[in-house]
């Protein structure tokens, strides 16, 4: 059998559709940095090997292109071997096979070399496993629905081509020349609010005023007097009324960020007027007609707060006319790299910089380079597009001067640790070993089985090794990173002080083992911390 990159939990891997009930996938190849940024957001779909062919991928051929275009290219860079990378169906459902030949281009994944044949599994390519060529390219490999390479109509704003990206525009295309409300439900950063101006753009309300409220931001005791206004008297102080953001967008579109965070009475007031189109101001006794269409926005779980009592069912119903989700970066890691590119260009036309973007020379070196390019795919991005964003400002910032991005050895280290987390992770010399079907230490089990007791009894029985550590459990390895994150009496290596590094080492005369065992944090993370503080463990 074909040896497999560290195996992963399904129940770790982002949904995006498959098995008998979802939509087809099929494995593509997407361009995240080239040596020609132009060639970035071009793809590969890998059609031959649902019908059981081999895709030869190589300098010269076949050629990718954008989503729906009719003409592509090969990827032309002249330091990639005209000796074809070989991908063919895996011997397991939805696996892919990829055979690198002697004499070839060098391929990578996070910096560990990959020889002879390699076989991917489902869960990996539905987390994406970035390829590096001669340290040059980087393709990720990844599914898409078998029949979304279609067009869409209008980018709506919305810079990528991922599936999940391409739904969702579908949906605001449906919806938004309706007057229902929607709910736009999605975590923290993705975006929400250009999902919500999206929709009023194309909506027969696009000539009225478009007014953002996030309520989060709102102290309670003023968010109905800011919502729907005041009459003149209504508390002390009040020497005349106010109109309130639903009369300010009469005619117009009212977007209520973090819609969850409304106190109660601002819910039964949100009801009354998604009802009956009218409002009482605070203070009034005389209903006002406002002519709104409402959209919200929450990262929070409503049906659980609606369990807890905290917000209203018939609420959530009435806000949720239409629902709408936008995923998160890391389940639509193909994007990256367009995404990249763009706030980097914004950034560099601020510095009169941006004809760095405009190269055309197939022989330049990669203004992103490889490696760089491969831990912002496999970073997991908590703070999502707007952290996004931040990163492609400090880079470009960071970088005046230098040919090449280059990331200082803080922000490096924050990437490195944050992608080991990832599902499927191959780190340097660790996830290329071979483990075999069936060669677990432990049944699979959900993390939410594990006791904090369990977790760190585990954790000592085997020194602090995390991936032995997560096989004893039985639970995939980032569900162990977020077992010990959420741990009052656990802690990593990060949260270490250099005095107390400093100190363990002097102790232990240099032995990492020791050092680990006795500050009970990864070996790992611990010999990273060490090198940073310019300490040299005692060779074994």
């Amino acid at each position: 059998m074909s040896p497999t990159l560290a195996d992963v939990s399904t129940a770790a891997v982002p949904e995006r559709g498959g098995g008998p009930k979802g939509p087809q996938l099929v494995p593509a190849l997407t361009v995240i940095s080239h040596p020609v940024p132009q060639r970035v957001g071009e793809r590969l779909r890998l059609d031959a090997l649902t019908a059981g062919r081999e895709v030869a991928v190589s300098r010269n051929g076949p050629d990718f292109s954008r989503p729906g275009a009719p003409r592509g290219q090969p990827l032309n860079d002249p330091f990639i071997s005209r000796k074809p990378l070989v991908f063919s169906p895996g011997s397991r459902a939805g696996s892919v096979r990829l055979t690198c030949q002697d004499g070839g281009t060098k391929v990578a994944i996070a910096g560990s070399t990959l020889e002879g044949t390699w076989e991917l599994s489902e869960s990996e390519l539905a987390s994406g496993v970035p390829l590096e060529l001669g340290q040059r390219v980087v393709l990720l490999l990844h599914p898409v629905e078998a029949a979304d390479d279609a067009p869409t109509a209008d980018a709506l704003g919305m810079v990528g081509e991922s599936t999940g990206v391409r739904r969702l525009r579908r949906h605001i295309e449906r919806v938004a020349d309706l007057d229902v409300p929607v709910l736009i439900r999605g975590e923290t950063g993705t975006g929400k609010e250009r999902v919500a101006q999206a929709i009023h753009q194309r909506s027969r309300r696009r000539s009225g005023r478009f007014l953002s409220v996030n309520l989060g931001a709102i102290p309670k005791e003023l968010a109905a007097a800011e919502l729907f206004g005041t009459q003149k008297g209504a508390y002390t102080g009040a020497t005349q009324g106010r109109e309130g953001f639903f009369r300010a967008a009469h005619g117009g579109t009212l977007f209520l960020d973090e819609v969850g965070e409304a106190p109660p009475e601002v819910q039964v007031m949100l009801l009354r007027v998604l009802e009956t189109g009218e409002l009482y101001p605070v203070g009034g006794s005389t209903p006002i007609a406002v002519d709104v269409r409402l959209l919200a926005a929450t990262d929070a779980d409503l049906d659980e707060r609606i369990r807890d009592g905290r917000f209203k069912a018939p609420l959530l119903h009435r806000l949720a006319g239409y629902d709408l989700h936008v995923p998160p970066l890391r389940e639509r890691r193909e994007d990256l790299g367009r995404l990249f590119f763009h706030f980097a260009r914004e950034e560099l036309t601020a510095l009169g910089e941006a004809h760095r973007l405009d190269n055309e020379d197939a022989y330049a070196q990669p203004w992103l380079p490889s490696a760089l390019a491969t831990r912002l795919v496999r970073f997991q991005w908590p703070g999502n597009i707007r952290q996004l964003r931040n990163l492609a400002r400090q880079l470009v910032i960071g970088s005046r001067g230098q040919p090449t991005l280059q990331a200082e050895p803080r922000l490096e280290h924050e990437l490195e640790l944050a992608a080991a987390a990832l599902p499927g992770a191959a780190v340097a010399g660790e996830a290329l070993e071979s483990p075999l079907e069936g060669a677990r230490a432990a049944p699979r089990r959900k993390a939410s089985q594990v006791t904090e007791q369990e977790l760190l009894a585990a954790l000592r029985e085997h020194a602090w090794d995390l991936k032995a550590t997560a096989e004893a459990l039985g639970i995939p390895r980032p569900s162990l990173y977020d077992l010990i994150d959420k741990s009052p009496n656990l802690r990593t290596a990060g949260d270490l002080s250099s005095e107390e590094i400093s100190r363990a080492f002097e102790t232990h005369e240099g032995d990492l083992d020791a050092m680990a065992r006795a500050l009970e944090v990864s070996r790992r993370a611990l010999g990273r911390r060490l090198k940073e503080l310019g300490l040299t463990p005692r060779a074994e």
